[in-house]
């Protein structure tokens, strides 16, 4: 299956010529690109019993990296299970219009806290109503700031 690192290692060097980025963002693409590549080093791991080896690349341990995260996703997820009560869950998804993209990437921090906001706000109205719950909402909300084609897409999952 491809990996955001196999786009980054084929596109990486040309589309940051032909775009500009922060250099958080420039930090993140080349800890991503160089994640468990003999570019960090790495350690070699021999069995005690029959004595065959193994190489093993370090970690870039980026924040944004998809290999160095997925554990720490996955503990998440499980901590948030045993939040869960034994009811019927629902998953709804919030996002923007696609014409907006650019506003939101130019001001991130304002408008990613609206859009918590308004979800949070129409998510606590929509279930106060009578005519849909009467009740009281409690609600996981996760931002994501790039879609499936890995292009900006801003939503929030809830």
């Amino acid at each position: 299956m491809i990996e955001v690192q196999d786009i980054f290692q084929q596109y990486g060097t040309e589309y940051r010529e032909k775009h500009k980025l922060t250099l958080a963002q420039l930090k993140a693409m080349s800890a991503i690109e160089k994640c468990r590549t003999s570019q960090l080093g790495g350690h070699i791991d021999k069995c005690e019993s029959c004595g065959s080896t193994k190489i093993s690349y370090n970690s870039c341990r980026n924040r944004h990296c998809p290999k160095c995260q997925n554990l720490a996703k996955e503990r998440w997820v499980d901590s948030q299970k045993s939040n869960l009560l034994n009811v019927g869950y629902f998953h709804v998804v919030f996002t923007i219009p696609d014409t907006i993209n650019l506003i939101v990437y130019q001001n991130q921090k304002e408008l990613y806290t609206l859009l918590f906001k308004a979800v949070a706000e129409t998510l606590t109205e929509l279930a106060s109503d009578k005519k849909y719950l009467g009740g009281t909402l409690g609600f996981t909300s996760i931002l994501h700031t790039w879609g499936q084609n890995l292009m900006h897409h801003p939503h929030i999952h809830c």
